[in-house]
């Protein structure tokens, strides 16, 4: 059986300002949660987050899909070549194949959102 894994919850008491429905949160403002949660200096915990950063961008790089457990599933899709229309003048456009960027919540995520009960499990 392996050792429980410690469980960090950044407060939101330590984030500055009162992150309001209509603010954003930035890096600077979880570097700085970090910091206060944490203890590490301000200059590692923005070194910490842009590590942290690095490595996902870098892992949806070459394909392959980030899940965080409870949080959710960030993923690259492959869209083909396909023909679009110029909606104003409706002239065909040909649509060039790309990769696209996606999300997908966790079950745990979509219920704190929703104000909905955590369900017992996390299948997503």
């Amino acid at each position: 059986m392996s050792a429980p894994r410690p469980h960090f919850a950044l407060q939101m008491k330590h984030l500055p300002g009162k992150l309001g429905r209509m603010e954003t949160l930035t890096r600077s403002t979880l570097a700085e949660a970090i910091y206060a949660e944490v203890g590490l200096s301000r200059t590692e915990s923005a070194q910490l987050l842009e590590a942290v950063l690095e490595r996902v961008a870098l892992t949806l790089e070459t394909g392959e899909s980030v899940k965080i457990s409870s949080f959710g599933t960030f993923l690259v899709r492959k869209k083909g070549r396909r023909i679009g229309r110029n909606p104003k003048t409706g002239v065909e456009v040909p649509i060039l194949p790309r990769r696209v960027l996606t999300f997908r919540p966790s079950q745990v995520l979509r219920a704190r959102i929703n104000g909905t009960p955590v369900p017992a499990t996390e299948d997503a």
